[in-house]
């Protein structure tokens, strides 16, 4: 039996989670309603190199472009045209569309790097090989600069507010999904060991020492085989990949805390060294402001790249979640069910509860509703009497398909207590000494030969439901709904306040250097006039900056 596959969802949900994985194993899983309306959780393990089985062909061989209209961007591998493959991971023309959209800010952060560089180049130069004495200033510009260096101040700090809440609010809906998929995957692993369990009792399952044949025995072994490998590999892929998403989130978070730290401080200290005049520690502050913000905007654009990667796959879900069993780019990365694994599963469960409930049936038969038998039958006799013991109602017929209760025959989810007004009382020899048609004893084995057929058939629905999509798009349906609103929104969060940072940062390092030339003008021109330069006729200029 393959194993279903679990490391590619996880490199799916990692990109909601920002956080990119290489091949490997995880899960899918999700609850599933059993019958009689018992709520039970399923479970499914695939593999890569699987395919969706589905009834009907026209609809296999039918296509759907995930997220068409929202993924219609420019592609440069493709001469800058329209791409137009939707949603695929696996495609390098999307990834070069997507990353197209963030290329302005990187264009950005190298303009301003070489412009801003060789500006403070030329200002070094000018100030240490043609010092000039500062003879005016600008009134008008000196309270324009003392504005707008407020102003931008201010709008870094709010930056760098929304920044950090939006990391905080990041971090928890991250952590949410996270968590939602390693409880969804422990479940999973749960259950497949669960059913193992089930398995393996009603192979060691004997009433008046009748056993399961031995072909049957033989078979449980392998598929019990095969699911605990599935448990194992989806748990320690679980464990592996949860820890390592966990840290890169853990180490986002620090990052994003640690700029948003770094740029207050950045921008308040420069604030309050333009307002001081301490002009070194204001130049020295310019040139840190500027390889930071070109860092900040190159973070931008990597944050609105994700950020998009994660609207499409968002979108992608949903529009998946409608039409599930079309051909799309996620076949590859998740087949709705490997079908030869679910068929022998399912078959081999529907297998042992129908022999299972028939060796019940054969003992209930010819053994407890004897009439009357003589005591030379040995271990068939215990002196059964009284009512008729109601046999087991049997889920399957001999072909293994569906078959519905007769009359009397007692159910599978209440056949113990049924059965249970029918035990007599025994001596020490094990016979009954009062009305009934079960021993203790025998009654104890038929309750255990039920509970593991019950618990088989409960997993009937889980192991015939893998042969469709359902607990795939269950599980796209709660991501969707419950993880993709957060998740866009908070990265957006995010995106909106590196951009606010940057460009407040950008422009308040404009406006240290313009206001730290007016105040220096400022300054001279107040001694040089209280030093008598005034007399001569030298009059404050009104002049330009």
């Amino acid at each position: 039996m393959s194993i279903f596959n679990s490391k590619k969802l996880l490199l799916f949900l990692s990109l909601l989670l920002f956080i990119a994985l290489t091949s490997g194993n995880t899960h899918i899983h999700h609850t599933f309603r059993g019958r009689g309306g018992d709520v039970v959780e399923r479970g499914v393990v695939m593999t890569m190199d699987t395919r969706r089985s589905l009834a009907d062909e026209n609809l296999q061989n039918s296509s759907l472009i995930l997220a068409k209209e929202r993924t219609r961007r420019k592609d440069p591998l493709d001469d800058f045209h329209k791409y137009t493959g939707g949603w695929n991971i696996s495609n390098d023309h999307y990834w070069a569309s997507v990353a197209w959209t963030a290329v302005p800010f990187f264009l950005i952060a190298g303009l301003w790097f070489v412009i801003f560089g060789l500006s403070l180049t030329l200002i070094c130069f000018c100030y240490c090989c043609c010092p000039r004495e500062p003879y005016g200033y600008s009134r008008t510009a000196y309270a324009l600069s003392l504005i707008f260096l407020i102003f931008f101040t201010v709008a870094a700090i709010v930056g760098c507010i929304v920044l950090y809440t939006g990391q905080a609010k990041f971090h928890s809906s991250t952590t949410k999904t996270l968590d939602y998929v390693v409880s969804q995957a422990d479940t999973t692993i749960e259950n497949l060991r669960n059913l193992s369990g089930y398995l393996g009792a009603a192979k060691r399952i004997g009433v008046d020492s009748v056993f399961l044949p031995s072909d049957v025995q033989s078979n449980i072994d392998t598929t019990i085989t095969k699911l605990n490998s599935a448990a194992t590999k989806l748990s320690n892929t679980t464990e592996k990949n949860s820890n390592r998403i966990d840290n890169g989130l853990d180490r986002v978070r620090i990052a994003l805390i640690v700029l948003a730290a770094v740029m207050l401080c950045l921008a308040f200290l420069g604030f309050l060294f333009s307002i001081l005049g301490m002009q070194a520690c204001v130049y020295f502050l310019v040139i840190i402001g500027w390889i930071l913000v070109a860092s900040t905007f190159i973070k931008c654009g990597v944050f609105l790249l994700l950020h998009n990667v994660v609207a499409d796959a968002c979108v992608s879900m949903d529009e998946w979640v409608q039409h599930p069993t079309a051909h799309t780019a996620l076949d590859d990365l998740l087949p709705c069910v490997d079908n030869a694994t679910a068929q022998e599963t399912s078959s081999r469960t529907k297998d042992t509860t129908y022999k299972l409930v028939s060796m019940v049936d054969k003992v209930i038969n010819n053994v407890s509703n004897l009439n009357n038998p003589p005591p030379q039958l040995g271990p068939l006799y215990f002196n059964q009497s009284g009512p008729l013991l109601p046999v087991l109602c049997n889920p399957y017929n001999a072909d293994l398909s569906d078959r519905k209760c007769a009359r009397g025959e007692a159910e599978l989810q209440n056949a113990t207590q049924v059965w249970k007004s029918y035990v007599c009382e025994v001596n020490t020899a094990g016979i009954c000494i009062t009305p009934g048609r079960l021993t203790p004893i025998f009654y104890g084995q038929m309750e255990a030969a039920v509970n593991v057929s019950y618990g088989l058939y409960r997993y009937g629905p889980f192991l015939v439901d893998l042969q469709d999509c359902t607990f795939v798009r269950d599980t796209f349906t709660d991501i969707s709904n419950r993880n993709c609103p957060g998740l866009r929104k908070h990265s957006s969060w995010i995106y909106i306040g590196l951009v606010m940072v940057s460009v407040a940062v950008m422009l308040s390092l404009i406006f240290w250097v313009i206001y730290a030339r007016e105040r220096r003008h400022r300054v001279y021109t107040k001694q040089f006039m209280a030093g008598g330069g005034g007399a001569g006729g030298f009059q404050v200029q009104d002049k330009g900056a």
